[in-house]
């Protein structure tokens, strides 16, 4: 019985580490979508207005309203279809979302080009469901791994995503910005041609009893580590997005250049996934907890360093600690919430995890711009030593709990 049940283990963590793969993979290209809509969002929109340019940034905002409105249909649609055609019908979306894009942008429709931003952010939606997935198959031991090899995927995905937009941005010339989108739908096509190999429990349909079974979401959002898992992650997900969207305004404010400026946000996004290399093994060694309070100590360092002077390399050091502290908060708080529910719940839980998330996310990043025009760089920092000292406690807390429990 040994014998087989750790055959069956082997088994199963096999298929999990190709589906892994696959996943990471599907990240580096289909992820590569973000950086050309977050990069090129704002620009477009200004483009396409006339002269009261208000409502430049309405396509990005718009981008991440669609991240978080769709995060609990792509939940609920693979809760019956499966992973596979789940991803594979996000993919199809975004591929529209880029012909849309770029038509808009040729037409010259500023209205049909914030449609098309919030259509994929929607498709990003079945993207960030790809750790969820990783973590699905495999022992408990290989979760925390599984989750943090898919995310080392952005690290490729950061450099397409804007090597994508240089290349693309003129190639409808004299029409700026409409290649961009248009290479962003071939982007989302090679994810979908990767995603077509997995194989597993990613393949299958679910079973009736996977589909409807499980406890009422209530009674699982009432377990202390799923609330916890919940509170770091948006803790560690919006601080960054509060302080990554206020740092170039800071930047350019104390007259630092755009050169500057943009090779901040390039380290930034680096430090934010090249530690998902490691990050896994930091889990398993060490525990979600250490390495979720690593991150957010991380982050109260970044914020201090950012306090303490506006020299470029305050700038750029506290930058790198954000998407360092980012990682390890967010990778870890993910790998804790798949400890709080079943199998036949996971759709329900991580849709509704995603939807606070990126709607908390979406709200960071909303906010960022207003509370620079009205309290400036260091009040932003300030809000931040609040936010990690409840999520520092909550984590206290879930290491209390857990030392409590029985062996």
């Amino acid at each position: 019985m040994d014998q087989g049940f750790t055959a069956d283990v082997v088994e199963a963590d096999r298929q999990a580490r190709k589906n892994t793969r696959l996943l990471a993979l599907a990240q580096a290209v289909g992820g590569g979508v973000a950086p050309i809509n977050i990069t090129l969002g704002g620009l477009t929109g200004a483009y396409l207005l006339g002269p009261d340019k208000s409502l430049a940034t309405l396509p990005v905002s718009t981008y991440l309203i669609g991240v978080a409105v769709g995060a609990i249909p792509a939940a609920m649609l693979m809760r019956r279809v499966g992973r596979r055609l789940g991803f594979i019908g996000g993919a199809l979306i975004g591929i529209v979302a880029g012909i849309l894009g770029g038509s808009s942008v040729l037409a010259d429709s500023f209205l049909g080009f914030a449609v098309s931003m919030g259509i994929a952010g929607f498709s990003m939606a079945f993207v960030q469901q790809y750790r969820f997935a990783a973590a699905d198959a495999g022992s408990p031991v290989f979760r925390a791994r599984a989750i943090s090899w898919v995310l080392a995927g952005g690290v490729v995905a950061a450099v397409i995503g804007p090597q994508t937009a240089i290349f693309t941005r003129d190639l409808l010339a004299p029409v700026p910005f409409a290649g961009a989108f248009f290479g962003m739908s071939v982007l989302a096509l090679a994810s979908l041609i990767v995603l077509l190999f997995l194989g597993g429990t990613a393949a299958q349909r679910p079973s009736v009893t996977a589909a409807s079974g499980g406890r009422p979401l209530i009674e699982i959002a009432a377990q202390p580590r799923f609330a916890v898992a919940v509170i770091c992650g948006i803790g560690a997900y919006a601080l960054m997005s509060l302080l990554m969207t206020a740092a170039p305004l800071a930047m350019i404010a104390n007259d630092h250049s755009h050169n500057n400026t943009a090779l901040g946000i390039q380290w930034h996004v680096l430090a934010m996934f090249a530690p998902s290399f490691v990050t896994g093994a930091l889990i398993a060694r060490f525990g979600q907890e250490l390495v979720i309070g690593a991150g957010f100590v991380l982050l109260a360092v970044c914020a201090a360093i950012a306090l303490a002077g506006v020299d470029l390399m305050n700038f750029w050091v506290a930058l790198i600690l954000l998407g360092v502290g980012w990682n390890f908060g967010f990778i870890g708080s993910t790998a804790m919430l798949t400890e709080s529910y079943r199998p036949e719940e996971k759709s329900r839980v991580q849709g509704a995890n995603d939807f606070l998330l990126f709607g908390s996310v979406a709200m960071a990043s909303l906010l960022s711009g207003r509370l620079f025009a009205t309290v400036g760089w260091n009040w932003i920092n300030l809000v931040a030593f609040p936010v990690i000292a409840i999520c520092l406690a909550a984590l206290a807390f879930a290491a209390l709990g857990r030392r409590r429990q029985p062996a």
